[in-house]
């Protein structure tokens, strides 16, 4: 199936036509039927004489009804343009032309209609010349008349090959299917219909509906009048929802593939058509089947921001247009270039983004994303339109953290910053035992503890939530001079430890104590009571070679030293399992 838009000025037989390929009524409305004139967006499909499907989104061409027209060209990939011979070239043929040129529409075929009663070959010529100066260029015309049924036939075989010219739809990209209509049926509950452009949907899949926290679950799926069990890209697409009120959704909304989109307010874009400029406060953005009020905040020549008075679910690369409802003009197409634009505070902010702009080109670039944002979750990078590879590979960017994705560059300056800031806390705070993490995090301006000990490199290391240097080398002086006269003084006596008088005279008072101790210069037993280092391996060895089991006052005995230390140091080495004690408090060596 491919999916095809009408365009055109009202009453130059939009309707007429699709109904005479199709054999449907594409006005659903009995208003339009008493009119005469389509009002809404209509919906009609046939088969082709190559057994494709075309399926029509015909649109009202009176300037009241701009709006639902470019609700139903927003999702299509390509459009009908229709002229009719005895009028020729309209008001409203060159807005919906310059709608879809302002959207991007590469594909296109020109009817001139109610060829039966003129010439076709002047408006024919007309139409052409306006279409080719556009995105859709030079198009194939054929002259028709849905009255006498005249040149139908090769209609039907230009859109075959029209069809045949679309690019391949993308079955695997998330499903973002733009909500045209929505409404409910009896016993089944609500119905939404889009045209699918990208993806696949099958019934139980869960979706997202854009803006809602909860999500919504396929109930059953139609395509063309028919029940199916799964529907890919393109194709016109009802969907029955499980258990969503009516009046949760309609037209403009979106159903998405959960965790695959941005929703955003702010997006800076890059215009085509009148200069940034020139531009009033207060637009309407069209994208998809979605009408948005924006306001306008000029940046460059061709750049501006918009900010959206409701979130849509946008990508880098997105297609739009901006119209002045007021006027009746479309003020040009827009490129999406960023759904995630920082803050304007600053002086000069809005000129440097604007220069910024001026090198993106609205295609996704992740090496330009890092750049620009320096740090970023990989998940975030999908959200916004920017593909990120994964698995090995040259372009496979590999997290620096869980999945935090960073510049080279901007990773190797925050690793030497990390070093100068524990190298200053060290000098500020020479007794503590490092520098905080969070207190890292905050400096460096990092968003996720995580990244700070990503950073750590030897000789520094993390150890109880501080980043510091990994030996006792890294001791202050004075502390490191008071353990080497506490070694001089008790190094032939290594199980006698000096009282808290003889601590203080050393200059090792409880934070002196606790540097040294965490630097593993020092043994803490208990408060005030600490040998030196390699004092327990040579107590067990001393112990080792008592009858077993021992005794505690055996023990003091034989490491010629006080209760004050026999007890703790057996405590300790009881809780290491180098000993272990007996009912009786007589303990063994463990070997």
């Amino acid at each position: 199936m491919f999916v095809v838009a009408t365009a055109g000025h009202v009453d130059h037989g939009k309707s007429t036509l699709v109904r005479a390929l199709t054999g449907m009524e594409p006005d659903r409305w009995a208003e339009e039927r008493r009119r005469g004139m389509t009002i809404d967006l209509g919906f009609a499909w046939t088969t082709l004489p190559s057994g494709g499907t075309v399926a029509f989104v015909d649109v009202p061409g009176h300037e009241r009804f701009v709006p639902n027209m470019l609700a139903g060209v927003g999702p299509v990939p390509a459009a009908l343009i229709v002229v009719a011979a005895d009028e020729g070239w309209m008001p409203q043929s060159a807005e919906h032309l310059a709608a879809l040129d302002a959207l991007g529409v590469a594909y296109g075929l020109l009817a001139v209609t109610r060829a039966d009663l003129a010439d076709p070959g002047p408006a024919t010529a007309r139409a052409r010349a306006e279409i080719a100066a556009t995105s859709l260029g030079a198009v194939p015309a054929v002259a028709v008349s849905g009255l006498t049924g005249a040149g139908l036939p090769e209609l039907r075989a230009a859109l075959d090959r029209l069809a045949a010219q679309l690019p391949a739809p993308v079955v695997d990209d998330p499903v973002r299917l733009w909500v045209d209509r929505s409404f409910t049926v009896r016993g089944s509950g609500t119905v939404v219909t889009g045209t699918l452009g990208g993806g696949r949907l099958r019934v139980g899949d869960e979706l997202e509906l854009a803006g809602a926290d909860e999500p919504v679950r396929v109930r059953g799926l139609h395509c063309l009048g028919e029940a199916r069990p799964e529907a890919t890209a393109v194709a016109r697409v009802a969907v029955n929802l499980r258990g969503t009120p009516r009046d949760r959704l309609g037209r403009g909304d979106a159903l998405l593939t959960p965790g695959r989109f941005h929703h955003t307010d702010l997006v800076d874009v890059r215009l085509a058509g009148d200069p940034a400029g020139d531009l009033p406060a207060t637009l309407t953005l069209h994208v998809g089947s979605a009408a948005v009020p924006v306001r306008v905040r000029p940046l460059g020549p061709d750049t501006v921001r918009l900010r959206l008075a409701r979130p849509l679910p946008l990508l880098v690369g997105d297609r739009a247009l901006l119209r002045d409802p007021g006027r009746h003009h479309v003020s040009g197409g827009v490129r999406v270039l960023d759904v995630a634009p920082p803050p304007l505070g600053r002086r000069g902010a809005a000129a440097a983004r604007a220069q910024v702009l001026a090198e993106l080109d609205g295609r996704p670039d992740l090496a330009g994303e890092l750049r620009r944002r320096r740090l970023i979750r990989a998940g975030a990078l999908v959200r916004m339109g920017v593909p990120v590879p994964t698995g090995p590979g040259r372009d496979s960017p590999a997290p620096v953290a869980g999945d935090w994705l960073a510049d080279p560059a901007h990773w190797r300056r925050l690793g030497e910053r990390l070093t100068e800031e524990v190298a200053r806390h060290a000098r500020e705070h020479p007794l503590e035992p490092g520098m905080p993490v969070d207190a890292l995090r905050q400096r460096l301006a990092l968003p996720d503890r995580v990244l700070v000990e990503a950073l750590v490199r030897p000789p520094l290391r993390v150890h109880a939530g501080r980043v510091g240097a990994a030996s006792a080398n890294a001791l202050p002086e004075p502390v490191a001079l008071a353990v080497r006269r506490v070694r001089a003084e008790y190094g032939d006596r290594p199980f006698r430890a000096p009282e808290t008088d003889r601590l203080v005279d050393l200059g090792l008072g409880p934070r002196e104590i606790g540097a040294a101790v965490r630097a593993g210069a020092l043994l803490r037993l208990a408060e005030n009571v600490v040998l030196l280092p390699d004092a327990l391996d040579d107590a067990v060895r001393v112990l080792a070679g008592l009858p077993q089991p021992f005794t505690l006052s055996a023990a003091r005995q034989a490491l010629d030293t006080t209760r004050r230390v026999a007890v703790p140091l057996l405590e300790l080495l009881d809780r290491r399992g180098a000993t272990r004690r007996l009912p009786d408090d007589a303990r063994i060596v463990v070997t």
